[in-house]
């Protein structure tokens, strides 16, 4: 008998309880009436947005989905995406045993929080990566002051 060896992960744990509860919650929230309330079948993008000097890189992970069917908005300093994905429809709903994939709308709005150059957004989408690059406003950006010492024989730059 062979047994294997696995390295303990408690990250891996964690995002499989996530999983699990989220499982178990949508299935209890199927059996209470939802009192006249549409579920509107749109679902949240998860992102990642890091600010630099010079601006902020937000990456969404779109796999599957054409980057021509992705929507990118920018509205008083606020960062729409929006897209969706179709439901395939080659398997007749009785044969599945788990289904998981989202499908339909998707939607995410990001506030920046500083002003931004609207002219020089750029977004590409690699490997079901879409990366947004924002730069921010040149009138927001740090300046570097020089600082003279004494008679002005000794530059220090801060």
């Amino acid at each position: 008998m062979t047994r294997r060896i696995v390295r303990w992960n408690p990250m891996r744990e964690m995002i499989n309880l996530r999983d699990e509860v989220d499982r178990l919650w949508d299935q209890s929230a199927s059996m209470f009436p939802r009192a006249g309330w549409e579920e509107s079948g749109e679902w949240g993008l998860a992102v990642d947005v890091a600010e630099t000097d010079d601006g902020f890189a937000i990456k969404a992970s779109v796999p599957g989905i054409n980057p021509d069917d992705l929507e990118i908005t920018l509205t008083n300093n606020v960062l729409t995406i929006k897209g969706e994905r179709s439901e395939e429809k080659e398997i007749n709903e009785s044969q599945y045993h788990l289904r998981e994939r989202r499908h339909g709308s998707f939607s995410r709005s990001i506030t920046l929080p500083t002003k931004v150059n609207e002219e020089k957004i750029e977004a590409s989408c690699e490997n079901g990566v879409l990366t947004v690059n924002v730069p921010k406003a040149e009138e927001i950006k740090p300046k570097r002051i020089t600082v003279k010492l004494g008679q002005g024989r000794k530059t220090i730059e801060g």
